[in-house]
């Protein structure tokens, strides 16, 4: 049984494995300089993991081929919110690449909701950049403080998060909207790839989108957006802004933009969810008249209508798409209540 020919033992760790753990975290920190692995000092349970996380009413696995430990993961319960956390999660270099970490990752979620869970918490090294990619491909995004731990490799940790279960909307602030936008610039992507009427044209980049989301990420952190993010089941599907910068002599407005909903997603009621939490938003904002447009006679076109949104103008041929053909687009308005 090898990595190389895709057969890897999955299965419950014990406290027998101790080996088996200390070697996956002690091989993964030695990869960052400055920091330390001293298991009798800083990490005693691992002698015992099992009971460990047993005791905190959790569970652990481990991976493994013929070449030894390849990855790992744990999920336990914490006091708060129904919230379960992830953690010793870790992937021997031989194994990175093949998707163990994303099957370790989705076995510990899916216990977590079996027993109850509503949201997934997990802190991570702030030194640890291939960590956060992958967690923020997996729909987690920054939550809070960085936290400062007393520790021999003096670690910073980034706090990340997200909904567990069911159709989730929720703001993103400055550091999760930061952390959300390879997620949501692969939301982009597929969207305009799929046709949608949102200001780029087909084949779009993936450096194009970045820097889209990333503009949008400096616009929340100054005040000037809400950026929203819908989950379903653990996974990051859709979004859309309120543009928050209007002129003076129109505080009382915002404009809705970006209605975003990944295509795998999609009759899922995920766009409904979003429009109506952003007009709770702008309500709460004080932002009493809410604007858009779109592609007339187009999918948006009907949901706003069934939502309540009234038509405020048309203009023909406003905007083209790859072919070099034009459309229509039709301007709506609603006063959220």
């Amino acid at each position: 049984m090898s990595v190389e020919d895709g057969t890897i033992t999955f299965r419950a760790g014990t406290d027998a494995d101790t080996d088996a753990y200390i070697r996956l975290i002690g091989d993964a920190w030695a990869e960052f300089p400055g920091v330390v692995f001293d298991v009798d000092a800083e990490l005693p349970e691992l002698r015992a993991l099992a009971t460990y996380f047993a005791g905190k009413g959790g569970s652990l696995w481990l991976a493994e081929g013929a070449e030894g430990p390849l990855g790992m993961v744990a999920t336990r319960p914490m006091r708060e919110d129904g919230a379960w956390e992830i953690g010793r999660m870790y992937v021997a270099k031989a194994a990175r690449g093949t998707g163990l970490a994303h099957r370790l990752l989705a076995t510990a979620e899916a216990h977590a909701r079996e027993h109850g869970a509503e949201r997934m918490v997990l802190w991570t090294d702030t030194r640890f950049n291939a960590a956060h990619s992958f967690y923020e491909k997996r729909g987690y995004v920054r939550q809070g403080a960085i936290r400062i731990l007393d520790d021999l490799s003096k670690s910073l940790e980034f706090r990340y998060a997200k909904p567990a279960r069911g159709l989730v909307v929720e703001a993103l602030d400055a550091a999760a909207a930061a952390s959300a936008e390879r997620r949501l610039s692969d939301i982009l992507i597929a969207c305009v790839a799929d046709g949608a009427s949102v200001s780029f044209l087909p084949p779009l980049s993936a450096e194009k989108s970045r820097a889209f989301w990333k503009r949008a990420s400096s616009e929340v952190a100054q005040a000037h957006r809400v950026l929203l993010g819908a989950w379903l089941d653990g996974a990051l599907v859709g979004t859309v802004q309120l543009e928050l910068a209007t002129p003076e002599n129109q505080q009382h407005r915002a404009e809705v933009t970006k209605l975003l909903v990944d295509p795998a997603a999609r009759r899922r009621g995920v766009g409904e969810a979003l429009m109506r939490r952003a007009e709770q938003a702008a309500l709460r904002l004080g932002r009493t008249l809410l604007t858009l447009d779109t592609r007339a006679d187009a999918e948006g076109e009907r949901l706003y209508r069934r939502l309540g949104w009234q038509e405020g103008g048309y203009i023909p041929g406003f905007a083209r798409d790859a072919s070099g053909q034009t459309f229509a687009t039709r301007f709506f308005f609603k006063r959220p209540e």
